[in-house]
């Protein structure tokens, strides 16, 4: 049992030190976390724009909390919201021309951390800590319902 107390707080431990290290890198772009990992996300879906639903989700926040950072960034003119067919109520957000070379800057310096974090583990070994993840993922969610 203990071993697996141990397994969930060193996965949160790892999340934390992760997301620190690339908020440390990435701090002369003057954004703060929220705001770049919007950006992140976005320029690794280019090719089919999210809802800001399925932003909020692929970031791991509420929706709320999602549309005040971009309202922020539409402030700024790194983002834009685009109606989404027929229903209105839905947008899809995606990248100005002027947040792309800043937001390809931020995917650069997050592929050469993950590079340097996964550095003499196997693919073997990432592939089966993702099977354990999306394991405890659909217990969690089972758990929730």
């Amino acid at each position: 049992m203990y071993e697996k107390h141990r397994f969930a707080m060193e996965l949160a431990h790892v999340s934390r030190a992760w997301r620190a290290e690339l908020d440390r890198r990435l701090v002369s772009t003057g954004l703060s976390q929220a705001r770049w990992m919007v950006l992140l996300h976005l320029i690794r879906n280019e090719g089919t724009p999210p809802t800001q639903r399925e932003l909020a989700d692929l970031i791991g926040i509420e929706s709320p909390t999602l549309a005040r950072t971009l309202d922020t960034l539409e402030g700024m003119n790194m983002v834009q919201r685009q109606s989404c067919g027929e229903d209105r109520r839905i947008k899809r957000v995606l990248l100005t021309e002027e947040a792309r070379e800043i937001a390809s800057e931020i995917e650069e310096i997050s592929r050469q951390l993950r590079s340097e974090v996964f550095n003499g583990i196997a693919d073997e070994d990432i592939e089966l800590c993702q099977h354990v993840f999306q394991r405890v993922l659909g217990n969690l969610a089972a758990a929730a319902r």
